[in-house]
């Protein structure tokens, strides 16, 4: 393996041992009561070095949310042109619970202790809808340029906007001991997705 690839690894090492910490902190004492100058101290680096992966405590709180994010609009830019927009998004998202799933049981876990602290700290969940929106647009400009439509078309919007609340709904929605399993929360996704899809009118997402 090349230097590059050895300072990646480590890049991508640091990194994880950060949000590892981070979250650790942040169950432990609170989101509020918790520094970034604990957080690096927990990792036995600098403040500085901190900053060159995240640009505040939120970040770190967030950073795998959106890293999720990332790979749903990679899987929803390599599938088929022929899928309409709502079927195009749900097997992006089934291919991310896939990857979720498969992972090792550190990233599982990592994941599903960053969903509950989200789903139970009131800034990072504002945080995170902020987050959601900027994305929903992100994911509309994809919808738009798979279709081939107008940057200002309602329908890609409408996709997008139900495509959210039905994820909500099998993400969010949940009771809290689902929030610690995986594959209970997997489920529930499939649950809404399908009834979605039996409830919309074939072509429905298409002019």
């Amino acid at each position: 393996m090349g230097q590059s690839g050895l300072r990646e690894r480590k890049k991508q090492k640091t990194r994880l041992a950060l949000i590892d910490a981070a979250l650790d902190l942040f169950i432990e004492q609170g989101y509020e009561a918790t520094t970034v100058d604990q957080i690096a101290a927990a990792v036995d680096v600098s403040p500085r070095t901190f900053f060159r992966y995240f640009a505040t405590k939120e970040d770190v709180a967030l950073s795998l949310p959106l890293d999720v994010q990332e790979v749903m609009l990679a899987e929803l830019a390599c599938r088929p042109a022929e899928e309409p927009p709502f079927t195009a998004l749900s097997h992006a998202l089934r291919a991310v619970i896939t990857m979720l799933e498969e992972g090792d049981l550190a990233e599982r876990s990592r994941f599903l202790k960053a969903h509950e602290l989200i789903e139970s700290t009131p800034a990072l969940l504002a945080g995170s809808v902020r987050r959601m929106v900027e994305n929903e647009r992100r994911v509309i400009s994809e919808i738009t340029r798979r279709e081939g439509t107008d940057p200002d078309d309602l329908l890609p919007q409408f996709v997008v906007v139900l495509f959210t609340a039905v994820t909500r709904t099998g993400f969010e929605f949940c009771d809290r001991a689902s929030i610690h399993d995986l594959p209970a929360l997997a489920e529930r996704m499939e649950a809404a997705l399908a009834l979605a899809e039996r409830s919309l009118r074939p072509g429905w997402d298409r002019p």
